[in-house]
């Protein structure tokens, strides 16, 4: 179906064909200064080919009455049977000044197989009020603030219970991870001397599965670290962060560090290096001897032997 909008210049047989419907976009008792209404018409039975022109409201807006949207159809039913099709078509109107508002009537040229008609919706009053104002005690006051009401304890209690929650979670969480870090030997007991925890650390490794050759540069690793935390710990070096040879430098001449357990300790981190840096595979009669050297390094150089 064609749609054409048009002004009629001529106007031929004009057919009666209802009155024109008025409603408000905004849902009032009334209406008020601004709001916006729909006007227009309904048409049924339209047959498929039919075309239709509609005068152009754009001469209607002025001050008082300004046209927000010309003419927009809408198709309201269709049947595909009989190829009949409902339609609507509306204007959309605003009154910036109270009173009456006499709406014209609304023209339509229908064509349709070379025949033309004119149909003619009768036009709507429109009343258009304003809020009255009372200017003898009219008192104008500042905006109020939005209301505040007091919380319920039924309102808050699935906060606090949320809340309770997380707390448990989180105290679960550091419970089981500092349980899990001391049976691996990675956290110390309060008050625990370090060579007791350098012990229960290199116990850890003791299993041969450590010897592979994927698995040796963790091993190597984990016992040398080891080490650098008691030696930093007995010694007061910062084992950590030093290279192999600057650690044996500063621990050349230590009063309780033997020769001979110098020597062995260095002759451990010399080959975890080539372990660890130079994808050195050590033999498994070199691997059999480090954790007896990392132990005796530990249970030689012991500031104060324990009673048991």
């Amino acid at each position: 179906m064609k749609l054409l909008t048009v002004i009629l210049t001529v106007i031929l047989d004009i057919i009666p064909s209802g009155k024109a419907f008025l409603e408000q976009l905004q849902q009032r008792d009334s209406v008020l200064i601004a709001d916006q209404v729909e006007y227009g018409f309904s048409l049924e039975g339209l047959k498929k080919g039919t075309e239709i022109a509609l005068q152009d409201f754009a001469e209607l807006s002025n001050d008082t009455l300004s046209l927000v949207r010309n003419w927009k159809f809408d198709t309201l039913k269709v049947n595909k049977k009989q190829q009949l099709t409902d339609i609507k078509a509306s204007v959309v109107l605003a009154p910036f000044e109270e009173g009456i508002y006499e709406l014209p009537p609304i023209y339509v040229l229908k064509k349709y197989a070379g025949t033309e008609d004119t149909l003619e919706f009768e036009g709507c009053s429109m009343e258009v009020k304003t809020i009255p104002v009372d200017t003898a005690t009219f008192e104008v006051k500042d905006i109020k603030g939005q209301i505040k009401y007091p919380l319920t304890f039924r309102e808050v209690l699935p906060w606090l219970a949320g809340m309770v929650l997380l707390v448990a979670l989180v105290v679960l969480g550091v419970v089981l991870i500092k349980r899990y870090r001391r049976k691996k030997g990675l956290e110390p007991v309060p008050d625990e001397p370090a060579y007791l925890l350098a012990l229960r650390r290199l116990e850890h490794f003791r299993n041969d599965k450590y010897w592979v050759a994927d698995k040796q540069k963790g091993f190597y690793s984990g016992v040398t670290d080891t080490l650098k935390d008691y030696l930093e710990a007995r010694f007061g070096v910062d084992a950590p962060e030093m290279t192999t040879a600057e650690l044996f430098a500063a621990l050349k001449d230590k009063q309780g560090l033997s020769p001979e357990i110098y020597e062995s300790a260095r002759d451990l981190f010399e080959r975890a290096d080539f372990v660890k840096f130079a994808k050195y595979v050590a033999s498994d009669e070199d691997n059999a001897k480090v954790l007896p050297v990392a132990v005796n390094v530990v249970t030689s150089t012991i500031e104060e032997k324990p009673e048991n």
